[in-house]
């Protein structure tokens, strides 16, 4: 009888970047939401696509990190947060997109300018400039450029304060001169606060010191400690406890005519720690192959090739991790619109030669070159509903 040799398993197949699920740019994107406030206000210089009831007086409360599954998958943790669910997006109990990539300074940037991250130019945690050849860390703006060199497009704050609106934004005290805040939340006033409870007494203040007002302010520690601890952890969930507890606060003392906003930057995974799920370039000679530059995070990474390379890094990151992550060229997230319905030209150079958007529960880390970034636990960037998803909810009077 002839030996019948087993059958050789397959070899997986590439994920097409085509079936990314890409951001809701100009209909539920986090870069709709102050267009579609501020022209309930009476503002209509902006495009707003999305619509939201009219409201005199808003506030836009953003907490760092909440995104829409983790809210849904807590109620006993955040109480209020959950008997608002029903009320996001206009009643409509439907979540917003963050856009792409899923990172803070990308969708801050999206908030304040009423822009997708292809116009306002910050694509990423981290990016290259073209003009220097340095990778640029876009939330702690190292090395130094010039702010409204990067982003050069006025923030819907500035709109709306040359406009007569009463503006301010209320946060942590060490935010007010960073460069992110500049180019992208700046505009009427800026008011530090350092603890949680006066952020929210002060903003409810400021909602009732105009007849027309756009207040925004801010939370960061429920990423923090997802980051530090992971989203399955009771400092994470202590975290989001005291948050439930803030938004309500500031709910109960909103002035009349008013709208409460309650929103986040993207959402959060948890990623095992373990070779099968956490890929360290600065260990694997296939992906480094060709690279010059390894920009973005751990789920969403700008990848810039050496001169003549870039056919060949795509092909390698297609073949090494194409089944986990969606693998495109610079051209095809572009036309993709991963970034957004057009890409400024001084933008198209920042983004990546090649761009990797996570869909298993895996990262690429560098050890060598992002220690710190390398081991946290919670991790974000890309376009799965975990990430992507957050929350519009709303309060009225």
């Amino acid at each position: 009888m002839a030996h019948t040799a087993a059958p050789a398993w397959p070899e997986p197949e590439p994920l097409d970047p085509l079936t990314a699920p890409v951001p809701r740019y100009r209909s539920g994107s986090l870069a709709d939401l102050l267009p579609a406030i501020v022209a309930g206000q009476g503002l209509t210089d902006l495009s707003a696509p999305m619509e939201l009831a009219p409201a005199d007086r808003a506030c836009v409360f953003l907490i760092d990190g909440l995104g829409w599954e983790l809210l849904r998958a807590h109620p006993d943790e955040a109480p209020f947060l959950t008997s608002l669910l029903g009320t996001s997006c206009n009643g409509s109990g439907r979540p917003l997109t963050a856009g792409f990539p899923a990172t803070t300074a990308t969708s801050l940037a999206s908030v304040g300018t009423g822009l997708p991250p292809g116009a306002h130019g910050l694509p990423g945690y981290t990016c290259e400039n073209p003009d220097t050849g340095a990778l640029m860390n876009q939330l702690r703006w190292q090395p130094w450029t010039d702010p409204h060199a990067w982003q050069p497009y006025p923030t819907v704050f500035q709109l709306a304060d040359a406009a007569g609106i009463h503006t301010c934004q209320v946060s942590a005290p060490h935010f007010q001169q960073t460069p992110l805040t500049k180019i992208a939340l700046s505009g009427g006033t800026f008011h530090g606060r350092l603890s949680g409870e006066d952020r929210m007494d002060l903003a409810a203040e400021q909602l009732a010191a105009g007849d027309r007002a756009l207040v925004y302010t801010y939370y960061a520690e429920v990423d923090g400690n997802g980051h530090r601890y992971g989203v399955d952890s009771d400092a994470w969930r202590g975290q989001l406890m005291y948050v439930d507890r803030l938004a309500q606060r500031l709910a109960e003392q909103l002035p009349p005519r008013s709208a409460l906003y309650i929103t986040a930057d993207h959402g959060m995974i948890d990623i095992p720690f373990g070779p099968d799920s956490r890929i360290d370039f600065d260990e694997d000679w296939e992906l480094r192959a060709g690279v010059r530059l390894l920009g973005g995070e751990g789920r969403a990474r700008h990848v810039y090739a050496h001169q003549g390379a870039a056919a060949d890094v795509l092909a390698v990151w297609r073949e090494v991790v194409g089944d986990q992550m969606w693998v495109a060229s610079r051209e095809e997230a572009i036309a993709a619109g991963w970034f957004g319905p057009h890409v400024d030209d001084r933008v198209r150079g920042r983004i990546g030669d090649v761009v990797a958007a996570a869909h298993a529960d895996m990262v690429i880390i560098a050890t060598e070159r992002e220690p710190r970034e390398s081991e946290m636990v919670g991790m974000h960037g890309s376009m799965t509903p975990v990430e992507q998803l957050v929350p519009l909810l709303e309060v009225r009077t």
